[in-house]
């Protein structure tokens, strides 16, 4: 319901339309009145009503006054003045001020229902512009987002020459130039784990708090925000002189405000990189970052991660050899948690970190066994956990009786590698072909309602039950272009059949295909086909 607050001198006039006017059964709720302007001012600040009606003569502040200083304060609230005077210079004055309507006393209460009416049918569809142009802005984003990605994708993996990244850089409109860079790597997911957000509510708690960190990166052009993979996002910070580490902050107070109200029911965690002047080390950078953030598996109850706290670790862990290391600090639920959240290119990595830097000495055979048994079997626990037989992978795995002669630092770590990448290949199995029936679902439900003008990324992903956060990143990768993409991809070619076709105007080709606006419409027709809509139809009938 709108609300509507009145401002009238007049006590009898303002009781009177107060207590005569079914304020609800109109679709109003009445939040407040009062009798002059200096009055009624601080209680409209609190109120913020959407509608404000007001006499324009009344004594210590007038209504021209307060509506001056609404219309400042509060652009969105309509404005209807009720005067006894027929002077045309108070009816420019509200027309200079905004003033939305303009009745003369005696005003009924047929009259003042009439305008508001007018006034609601106002903000009704200025409210269904914004809403419309939000969608807009959203869909041009994620157009820009996923071309954005691969552009970095290729930078971070040193595919580009530093002449490549500014030439693509200014085809995308991307501002490259900076005095140094840096890069973070973060993730914020359900504590349920990467597919799921638990229940409904907890899915739009995620999402806020990722919508809430896509705001910040629309506000501040020092961050290029884009997405790595399904559970991490990468940042690109382009700093002036002295400005990094200021950046940085601001992003970690930034997320820690998103995750603080939802902390107990996500997992999140954000790796600092090493600052370079060039935009040709962005490669070593990643490479570096990308070491930090796999730590994330083993230092628990730490979310930021840094250069140093990680050198801290494997300083604490590389002291002497195999043989010095006390086997209980090997905890199987390290392995466990890499095994669930971790990356397959992160395996490296993560047995570095896992049993250290360790010299290419005979390791102690108890040791070995420990260690190789320990590997074994909680990837054996984990892959039962998704549905596998044992007999599905057991005979794939290494022997462990090599234990038995002893192995070198090197060879017990390729005995790890090799477990953890059969463990990881079966994961992928499974997890794509989740993917795969997420998607299936997705694209049969997209195919019956893409002419809808409310479809949406999140009704969708509701629909097959996966939070909007997952759903967007399983789907760009499994389709390889956006949700907007394939939507837009879908909706053209039946516009553009129902043009061949038919004699329908563009505007009602638009309705059919989902977007209420034609001008929408033919923006779009243009963006994706190169021509408008009927230059279209004119060239399919030569």
């Amino acid at each position: 319901m709108l609300k509507v607050f009145l401002v009238e001198d007049e006590t009898i006039i303002r009781e009177g339309l107060r207590d005569s006017i079914p304020w609800q059964q109109y679709g109003y709720t009445l939040v407040g009145d009062a009798g002059d302007g200096e009055q009624a001012l601080p209680m409209i600040r609190e109120t913020m009503p959407d509608v404000l009606v007001t006499d324009i003569k009344m004594p210590f502040m007038d209504g021209l006054a307060l509506s001056g200083l609404v219309s400042r304060e509060l652009p969105n609230t309509k404005i209807i003045i009720l005067s006894g005077y027929d002077d045309f210079e108070y009816a420019r004055q509200a027309i200079r001020i905004g003033v939305e309507q303009y009745l003369l006393k005696p005003v009924t209460k047929a009259m003042l229902i009439k305008a508001l009416n007018e006034v609601s049918e106002k903000i009704s569809s200025e409210r269904e512009q914004e809403n419309y142009m939000e969608r807009f802005r959203s869909e041009v984003q994620e157009y820009e987002q996923f071309s954005r990605r691969r552009f970095f994708e290729e930078i971070m993996t040193g595919q580009l020459s530093v002449e490549e990244i500014y030439e693509k850089a200014n085809q995308q409109g991307i501002a490259i130039h900076a005095q140094s860079y840096n890069i973070l790597l973060y993730s914020i997911t359900s504590s349920h784990g990467p597919r799921s957000a638990g229940s409904e509510s907890e899915w739009g708690e995620l999402q806020e708090a990722h919508d809430g960190l896509t705001h910040f990166f629309m506000m501040y052009p020092e961050y290029l925000m884009f997405r790595w993979n399904i559970q991490t996002c990468a940042v690109l910070i382009k700093a002036g002189n002295g400005q990094m580490e200021d950046l940085i902050q601001r992003f970690l107070d930034t997320i820690r405000m998103h995750v603080l109200p939802i902390e107990n029911k996500v997992d999140w965690y954000v790796a600092i990189g090493a600052e370079t002047s060039r935009l040709s080390g962005l490669s070593a950078c990643f490479d570096e970052v990308s070491r930090i953030y796999s730590y994330r598996h083993l230092l628990d109850g730490i979310h930021v991660l840094t250069r140093e706290n990680t050198l801290a670790l494997m300083e604490n862990e590389t002291e002497g050899s195999l043989k010095n290391i006390d086997m209980s600090q090997f905890d199987p639920s390290v392995l466990r948690r890499f095994l669930e959240n971790g990356q397959s290119e992160e395996i490296s990595n993560f047995i570095d970190e896992y049993i250290g830097e360790t010299r290419d000495a005979a390791a102690s055979r108890l040791f070995c066994q420990y260690l190789m048994l320990n590997v074994r079997f909680t990837a054996i626990a984990y892959l039962e956990s998704l549905g596998y037989d044992q007999k599905e992978f057991i005979n794939d795995f290494p022997n462990v009786q090599l234990a038995a002669r002893g192995l070198s630092g090197s060879e017990l770590k390729e005995y790890m590698r090799s477990i953890l990448v059969r463990a990881f290949e079966l994961k992928e199995k499974k997890s794509k072909s989740q993917s795969k029936t997420v998607i299936l679902q997705a694209l049969e439900y997209i195919d019956r309602n893409f002419t809808d003008e409310n479809i949406s990324l999140k009704e969708v992903a509701g629909y097959v039950n996966v939070s909007a956060n997952y759903f967007s990143a399983v789907f760009s990768q499994e389709m390889q272009q956006t949700f907007v993409e394939y939507l837009t991809q879908k909706r053209m070619e039946r516009a553009k059949e129902l043009l061949r076709g038919s004699e329908l105007r563009s505007a009602e080709v638009a309705a059919k295909v989902g977007y209420k606006d034609p001008h929408y419409f033919s923006f779009v027709f243009r963006k994706t086909q190169g021509c408008t809509p009927r230059d279209y139809r004119a060239a399919e009938r030569r």
